[in-house]
């Protein structure tokens, strides 16, 4: 795993420390995130040349990492992953956009985080052109339990070109998760940056989600409550599955993630809509939490997510939207526990002075005492209000003015390098995982049934999880120790419902409980 510090502090030493902080030392430079997000709809990875420009230009404004579209709607910007290469017009193979931002990136100093649009599936009125492509093999033209597709409760699958994925679907799940774990492997990324990992815009309301309803995942709901209706959009019950079920894939990438290489860092695009919770009365009134269905801050505390990375897009020329702004940058900071927040600000709905002023209010404590882990500019393409559907020209100028305001000067906030925070929990871990499958020895997966994992030795906690789609469970961050894995089996099921399992630090200990299950 490549490790960066910027180019023009090379050869130093990050500082290891439990929060982060922006303090240094005379030996170490300060730790502070800085990136840009670099979308895949506009120039950027599209050639060799393109990506020259990039890492000078990411060096330029004193960057440590960028974060690159390389799923865009399960198209990907490489040529060695599970989804296929994509239909847009970057170079011809044998090149390769991921493997070639990889290279020239690390050799400049950059870390690089694949960026992965999660469940947005297609959008444009033709298909793609892979008859591999989820589009074409579990979309429009699938039936039954083939069929992926998001559905909203009156039965829309589309708005407009737009489809989606049902996070509530086994196998869709599935491929999700094996499809982060391909890029992984096969390159050499510092991290995964998860996109749309929540439930789809266009909803009636903003206090629930019109989507959900793909008829598996309805059936999966009535099997785990006992009910034979479909739930009306708003019904708690049905909400809080939703949301279960989007918090059951990211735990199952992140740990299919450690699987495969312990130190890449899992990071997500957080929803910040509207006001923060100190306006709307707390997290669960949220737009995030209730409508979207994005529990990001159950994430941070679980642990499953190293580090938030919150589309901050508020316009700072408006008083309500800077207000906006503040606020969520104030539980930024204040809830990353022992995890990381990065503030995302929008550079396209502001000019220049108005991002300056942005970037310096975020690096500010809170009265906590507590910053956010850095900053993340969206985006590359669009580096400014003035840049957004300009020139070329335009855009190249915008972005150098950005450049000056942020390192010129000694009040400037970029003027010196900084390291990528790092991450003591994978880095000197003190506890470790437990992941396995509910499966009866004829092979069908239980799902949601109920699995408690309670401490044997090691000062751990009492758990519980529900087994996914696949009959597959995960408990992540468990002190070491000795553990007893409890199963509350369901009606017609027989077996033995207890397994052991020894917790070890930095490691993944798999339970197979299916030598001890059977349908009656």
């Amino acid at each position: 795993m490549f490790t960066s510090i910027g180019v023009a502090a090379a050869g130093l030493l990050a500082t290891t420390m439990a929060v982060p902080s922006t303090a240094s030392t005379s030996d170490d430079p300060p730790e502070e995130w800085r990136s840009y997000w670099v979308d895949a709809f506009n120039p950027g990875i599209y050639s060799p040349e393109e990506v020259d420009k990039l890492v000078d230009d990411a060096l330029a404004i004193n960057s440590n990492a960028i974060i690159v579209q390389t799923v865009r709607r399960y198209d990907c910007f490489c040529n060695d992953a599970l989804y296929p290469r994509t239909d847009a017009a970057v170079d011809a193979e044998p090149y390769d956009p991921l493997a070639e931002i990889i290279e020239k990136a690390h050799d400049a100093g950059l870390e690089v985080h694949a960026w992965v649009n999660v469940n947005t599936l297609w959008n444009l009125a033709d298909p793609p052109s892979s008859p591999d492509h989820v589009f074409n093999q579990h979309g429009p033209d699938a039936e039954g339990s083939d069929r992926w597709l998001n559905k909203m409760e009156d039965g829309t699958e589309f708005q407009g070109n737009n489809a989606y994925i049902d996070p509530g679907h086994p196998d869709a799940v599935e491929y999700i998760v094996e499809g982060v774990q391909s890029i992984v492997r096969e390159y050499d990324v510092d991290g995964i940056n998860l996109d749309y990992v929540r439930y789809p815009d266009f909803s009636s309301s903003t206090e629930h989600s019109d989507w959900g309803y793909n008829d598996v995942s309805v059936a999966r709901f009535q099997e785990a409550t006992g009910r034979d209706d479909v739930p009306e959009a708003s019904d708690e019950e049905w909400n809080d599955w939703r949301r279960d079920q989007v918090t059951n894939l990211v735990r199952k990438i992140y740990l299919g993630m450690w699987e495969v290489d312990p130190e890449a860092r899992l990071s997500m695009d957080a929803i910040t809509y509207g006001f923060g919770p100190q306006s709307v009365g707390g997290w669960e009134q949220t737009r995030t939490y209730a409508e979207v269905l994005q529990d990001w801050k159950g994430w941070q505390d679980e642990g499953i997510m190293d580090t938030v990375v919150a589309m901050n897009y508020k316009r700072q020329w408006m008083d309500d939207q800077a207000q906006m702004f503040a606020e969520w940058n104030e539980v930024l900071a204040d809830w990353q526990g022992d995890r990381q927040s990065v503030s995302g600000p929008a550079l396209y709905l502001n000019e220049v002075e108005d991002s300056l002023e942005q970037v310096n209010e975020l690096r500010e404590p809170t009265e906590a005492g507590n910053t956010v882990a850095g900053w993340s500019g969206y985006s590359y393409a669009n580096p400014s209000q003035t840049a957004t559907g300009s020139s070329q020209e335009v855009k190249d100028a915008e972005r150098d003015a950005l450049v000056e305001a942020f390192t010129t000067g000694d009040d400037a906030p970029f003027a010196e390098p900084a390291a990528v925070p790092t991450m003591p929990w994978k880095a000197e871990p003190t506890d470790g995982h437990i992941t396995g499958e509910l499966v009866t020895r004829s092979g069908e997966p239980l799902d949601q049934v109920e699995l408690t994992l309670r401490p044997l030795t090691g000062g751990g906690e009492k758990q519980t999880r529900l087994s996914d789609g696949s009959g597959w469970f995960g408990f992540a961050h468990v002190p070491e120790g000795h553990y007893l894995i409890e199963v509350d089996l369901p009606d017609g099921v027989v077996g033995k419902p207890v397994a052991s399992a020894r917790v070890n630090a930095g490691e993944i200990t798999t339970t197979d409980m299916s030598p001890l299950i059977r349908l009656q």
